[in-house]
């Protein structure tokens, strides 16, 4: 499969695409160091002319029948269904993730989360009777949206079709590492009769872009996700003017398995959330905590499902594991794989080291290390990459403490008999929990806590995310 011509995107201000006036920022694909395209190094200007565009029709917007808004969502979903090869062929050129990964997940999830809240406007309770209080939900009013790589037009969607349902008009910057996507979802939504101004677009860093955002006066709310650190200065930032701040950041997932577990399902699947998306996904199960009396078995099954991994080319139908999203990236992974060796961690698949065959691009090894101490660095900082850690444990009690030990919070899973597996479940503190393999929900609250984040996003808990409460007394 040969990778897409894709065009360089401007802004989309007011429904208009801006083209750079200034300097611009390449679009590398991570697989063979290409440029693949550019979009504009956005200023503090240009977030003022979007977040003014936005302004100028949220009330227009929000006066509009609700029935109304989730038909223009709807219309979005259906959008995004008609062009999802075109979805999963840049998302595949812009950050590496495989493409048949990409198809049956990142073009997908858009498509159903979108449907999700669209279907929701009609049962969501915007007014209720209090004693002889009116209570009534409002939109914010204009929405400011930073959104990371791993996922790209994923977590766009989370935040843009909730935001607009509830009402509100939205300014985005996209990742500038895989920021092309996002092109695609201002023609869908425009297609879907979106008014001008509604969605709007500034490309650029965190440090230019984001922070004129979060710090913009007219901005009522910023959603943001990525990792921990950055979400800490959106924080600072966004709290001079006071506005609303909902966060998605980092993880470092336990995958519990018990001793009553089925240990091949309990491999199998951990493995797959482990490095699924080559590990760069904020919930991915890096840390895999297993019976001391039952390790060496484990890890023989382990060894087992990590070769079953190929690595290689993401644009081939075979492949599993692509590219880091980026050299950078790349250079990260690669880092920690060498710390975990110098503090004496086993490997016992993978290593540091270029991939046999891959000499160009921005590929590391999937690495599996055993006897991995709770308190080492590689079970502690999320890696981002294809690293797992195997970390023996003694009994159910130091499994849960171990689990609960880290800043972190977002998810994790737990193997077990049903009943006992769900007890632990209850102990581990994060913000989702797969028992046994639990299919992901679309409409289920998602978010973390700790320093995994504040408040939820899809399904009605995302919706209400973006709401303003207000109680009139009669």
């Amino acid at each position: 499969m040969a990778a897409p011509t894709l065009n360089t995107a401007g802004h989309w201000i007011a429904g208009e695409t801006v083209a750079a006036t200034g300097e611009t920022i390449d679009v590398v694909n991570p697989a063979t160091g290409e440029v693949v395209g550019t979009v504009p190094a956005g200023t503090a200007e240009d977030v003022d002319r979007a977040v003014r565009a936005a302004r100028a029709v949220q009330r227009e917007w929000a006066d509009v029948d609700v029935a109304e808004r989730a038909a223009v969502v709807q219309r979005i979903s259906d959008g995004l269904k008609a062009r999802a090869e075109d979805v999963a062929s840049s998302i595949t050129a812009e950050m590496g993730s495989p493409i048949t990964f990409s198809r049956k997940v990142q073009a997908t999830m858009p498509v159903g989360s979108s449907r999700g809240f669209a279907k929701l406007a009609a049962d969501f309770p915007w007014q209720e009777e209090i004693g002889n209080s009116l209570v009534v939900k409002e939109p914010i009013g204009v929405v400011g949206a930073i959104t990371p790589w791993n996922y790209p037009l994923h977590q766009i969607v989370a935040k843009v079709a909730p935001a607009l349902l509830a009402g509100n008009t939205v300014v985005l910057k996209p990742t500038e590492i895989a920021p092309l996507t996002a092109q695609l979802l201002a023609e869908v939504a425009a297609e879907a009769g979106l008014p001008a101004g509604a969605f709007n677009i500034v490309h650029g860093t965190g440090p230019v872009v984001g922070e004129a955002i979060a710090a913009h006066p007219d901005v009522d709310m910023v959603s943001f996700t990525g990792s921990t650190r950055a979400g800490k200065r959106v924080s600072v930032v966004a709290s001079e003017t006071v506005k609303r701040v909902a966060l998605e950041l980092g993880g470092k997932s336990a995958n519990v398995i018990l001793p009553d577990a089925d240990l091949s399902k309990a491999v199998k699947l951990g493995m797959g959330n482990a490095w699924i998306n080559g590990g760069q996904t904020c919930t991915a199960w890096t840390r895999m905590l297993v019976p001391a009396d039952k390790q060496d078995e484990i890890l023989e099954m382990v060894e087992a499902a990590a070769a079953k991994y190929t690595v290689g080319d993401p644009a081939q139908e075979s492949t599993r594991i692509g590219p880091m999203s980026s050299e950078t990236q790349r250079q990260r992974v690669h880092g920690y794989i060498e710390r975990g060796i110098a503090d004496g961690a086993r490997v016992v698949f993978g290593g540091a080291g270029q991939v046999e065959g891959l000499e160009t691009g921005a590929y590391v090894r999937p690495t599996v290390f055993a006897d991995v101490a709770p308190d080492a660095v590689i079970a502690r900082e999320e890696i981002f990459g294809p690293v797992l850690s195997v970390i023996p444990y003694r009994d159910e009690e130091q499994a849960v403490a171990i689990a609960n030990d880290t800043v972190y919070g977002l998810a994790g899973a737990v193997f077990g008999e049903d009943d006992h597996a769900l007890a632990v479940a209850r102990r581990i503190r994060a913000g989702q929990i797969d028992v046994n393999g639990g299919a992901f929900n679309i409409m289920a609250p998602f978010g973390g806590y700790k320093q995994s984040g504040n408040g939820r996003e899809l399904g009605r808990y995302g919706l209400e995310e973006f709401l303003e409460t207000k109680a009139i007394q009669r």
